[in-house]
């Protein structure tokens, strides 16, 4: 065990996000230098310097919870974890990232029983940090100071629905969303997509093919502490801390969408 409250982990966390903000704006002010992992992805020293930074410091503040991260997995770094333990994605949507966009994300998540319990998520770009901790809150940390934020409430006019660019065209999107009042739907990269539904300025998200335990545990936590649900297809609450760390496709949403998921799992 440990003797830090939920907060001051979150208090942690923000301060290495902070870190790895100036770090990573620094670098890609300088030029990128990019290679390839054994997945065929693409990595670039902004998204090392940024995991090295990220556990130097949790693992020196607090070295009893374990850590899985992107860039360490990806080089076959296997860690034993408990029922607690970090999830980091040191730059998440990097082919974005590398292309010029500003919605790329610094991913802290702390898993406890299965489940994320608090989150944060910094937006480089636009110098901003999402945080949050389940069953207490969440908050936008901006030039302005830090804010509580919360999911909309059901939309009158039609859902706002937030995708990938990949699945703006998707067959899969224009099922899911039969029977869904819909009034917008935007693309964007990485997991700012999840933060846009936490902070009200979206309603609903499809995912349709699997990703990574560190791309969603702290976002999720956010979400889920500013009132929203990030669930499978078939309503279920995800579960971490699988072998193999995967996710399977899933939806997130300000609120729930009982009613409609007939259209997902048909």
């Amino acid at each position: 065990m440990h003797p830090f409250s939920d907060q001051q982990l979150m208090e942690l966390a923000i301060d290495l996000a902070k870190q790895a903000t100036i770090l990573i704006n620094e670098i890609r002010e300088k030029g990128l230098i990019i290679s390839t992992k054994s997945d065929l992805s693409p990595v670039t020293q902004a998204d090392q310097a940024s995991e090295t930074l990220i556990l130097q410091g949790l693992r020196k503040a607090v070295p009893s919870i374990p850590i899985i991260a992107e860039e360490e997995a990806s080089e076959g770094i296997h860690t034993h974890i408990g029922s607690e333990f970090w999830l980091v994605d040191p730059l998440d949507g990097t082919k974005g990232f590398i292309r010029g966009s500003k919605n790329f994300t610094i991913n802290i998540g702390l898993v406890r029983n299965h489940k994320p319990v608090l989150g944060v998520v910094a937006l480089p770009a636009y110098q901003e940090i999402f945080c949050g901790i389940v069953g207490k809150g969440a908050w936008r940390i901006d030039k302005n100071g830090k804010t509580p934020i919360h999911v909309s409430t059901i939309p009158t006019n039609g859902f706002r629905i937030i995708t990938s660019h990949n699945h703006v065209n998707d067959p899969q999107l224009s099922k899911a969303l039969q029977g869904f009042p819909t009034c917008s739907i935007n693309a964007m990269g990485s997991a700012a997509k999840i933060l846009r539904i936490a902070e009200g300025k979206a309603d609903l998200h499809f995912r349709f093919n699997s990703i990574m335990e560190w791309d969603t545990a702290a976002p999720q936590a956010i979400l889920e502490a500013a009132g929203g649900y990030l669930r499978d297809f078939d309503n279920r609450p995800l579960q971490y801390g699988k072998e193999g760390s995967r996710i399977p496709p899933f939806f997130c949403s300000g609120t729930l969408i009982n009613n409609y998921l007939s259209n997902l799992s048909d």
